[in-house]
């Protein structure tokens, strides 16, 4: 921590210059940290939204870092789920036989992307997301 002009500790900021959070500056470790944005990420492969909205509901007040990634995690996963459904129900059209495979490897792609990066401390955006929690 930094001392003010009065000598008094002024505590580090909790968000970078672009604005966006910083790891380890909550109650979690940075490693903490990074396990846990990673893992809001990764779980989204497995179940859908539901592993990122655990992580985040449990997470969210402890890591401003952990909030952010979650909730960008949690968001996509939504989206995702919305896109795999509508596709699913456009394969009566033939249609959604193309939008359903590039859905699912969109989704394994994007989210491996954002798995790495939260693992290495850097916040991730999605290049396609609703932002439907804020």
């Amino acid at each position: 921590m930094d001392d003010d002009s009065f000598g008094t500790p002024v505590p580090p900021p909790m968000i970078d210059a672009g604005g966006l959070p910083v790891p380890g500056m909550g109650k979690l470790s940075e490693k903490d940290d990074r396990t846990f944005g990673m893992l809001a990420h990764l779980l989204g492969l497995f179940t859908g939204f539901v592993g990122p909205l655990v992580i985040w509901l449990i997470k969210k007040d402890e890591s401003p870092f952990v909030d952010d990634q979650g909730k960008e995690a949690l968001n996509f996963q939504i989206c995702m789920t919305i896109g795999i459904v509508v596709s699913y129900f456009a394969m009566a059209l033939f249609i959604g036989c193309l939008t359903l495979p590039a859905l699912l490897i969109a989704n394994l792609v994007l989210t491996i992307m954002a798995t790495v990066k939260a693992n290495e401390g850097v916040t991730y955006r999605y290049p396609v997301n609703i932002r439907l929690i804020k």
